[in-house]
């Protein structure tokens, strides 16, 4: 008898908003993209936060070009949260941050140096529980993650080659799973030679899975917030050989429901004016990315519908149409695309 689980269908098909039925939740929304944009947004969700917290930032490959401004994160420690921790993981592909040691030289030369980056799967492996996954009964992350009290995710939202798009939930599923075990449980099909082998909707459900595990854990103690800059297709595992960023820039998005932020993040994608956001919905279409908010909705991780509130006008509450119709189509790079390893600008 063969028990092996069924993936989902439709992961390349969009729900626009008013089909989607169930609970609501609150997403933040501003236009401004910078230290003070990041540090307005935090605060409207920052009160879950207790304790010893773990920032759960993408600190990406050597040398990439698109990654969150170093500015933004190190005022935010400064000014808010003087005693986190970013954490990280090991990679499971062979690269400069796939053994601890490579990992601590590309976060110097990415500029990660103003507070401390704990690399929880260096001193060993531990296993969280996945509540009603058909995947997974447990999920492997770094040990040492195990040591915080509070997870901030503070997310670059951008494409992604296999994923189809990076939001929350791939930070978390992906960045949290160990190098070694972790991450393989979830790309690799067992006995199989290809390291990528698993993809499209069963890849999806497995990210969401291990997000499950991380979250639960945490849980009511986490927050997430999507910076939507610099959103090539590719993510930033892709370092500087990312594919060149089209896709315009939009905002910072931030809530308490991993689902909302993540959807809220697609639908500002879908509603770009003058085809703004054609490169990227190709990419998330064409992987079945879009099961990644189906799945976690099934999961019961979160709602996809929400109140987007715009923090840039009185907390008026504003329709995805509404918060991008004066986006330009076009990307043009901002004051922050100086990369700090070649031109040490801090």
């Amino acid at each position: 008898m063969n028990n092996k689980p069924i993936p989902g269908k439709d992961g390349n098909k969009y729900v626009p908003f008013n089909e989607r039925t169930g609970d609501s939740s609150v997403v933040f929304f501003t236009r401004d993209l910078s230290e003070e944009g990041m540090k307005k947004i935090y605060d409207k969700v920052s009160s879950v936060l207790t304790g010893k917290v773990a920032i759960k930032l993408h600190t990406g490959e050597a040398e990439g070009p698109n990654i969150i401004p170093r500015p933004w994160v190190k005022e935010l420690i400064e000014q808010r949260l003087p005693d986190a921790t970013i954490i990280e993981t090991n990679t499971y592909y062979e690269g400069s941050r796939y053994t601890t040691e490579a990992h601590r030289k590309t976060l110097e030369i990415n500029g990660w140096t103003f507070c401390p980056v704990d690399i929880t799967d260096a001193e060993g492996v531990a296993a969280l529980p996945v509540k009603g996954g058909k995947w997974f009964t447990e999920m492997h992350v770094g040990k040492s993650m195990l040591n915080y009290d509070s997870l901030l995710v503070l997310t670059h939202f951008k494409g992604h080659v296999m994923g189809g798009f990076g939001g929350s939930n791939k930070n978390i599923g992906i960045g949290c799973a160990d190098g070694r075990i972790g991450k393989k449980e979830i790309h690799t099909a067992v006995g199989s030679d290809d390291m990528w082998s698993i993809a499209e909707e069963e890849l999806m459900e497995r990210i969401s899975e291990s997000t499950k595990a991380t979250i639960d854990h945490f849980a009511p103690h986490v927050c997430y917030i999507n910076t939507m800059r610099n959103m090539s297709v590719d993510c930033d595992c892709a370092g500087p050989g990312a594919t060149p960023v089209v896709t315009p820039d939009i905002g910072i998005l931030a809530s308490l429901d991993i689902l909302a932020v993540d959807n809220a993040c697609m639908d500002l994608i879908y509603n770009l004016p003058d085809g703004g956001g054609k490169a990227l919905v190709e990419r998330v279409e064409s992987r079945h990315g879009l099961r990644q908010l189906s799945y976690m909705k099934e999961l019961d991780m979160g709602n996809d519908r929400y109140t987007l509130i715009d923090i840039d006008n009185g907390d008026a509450v504003i329709t995805a149409a509404e918060a991008v119709k004066d986006v330009k189509p076009e990307w043009k790079p901002d004051r922050y695309n100086t990369f700090w390893g070649r031109n040490k600008r801090a």
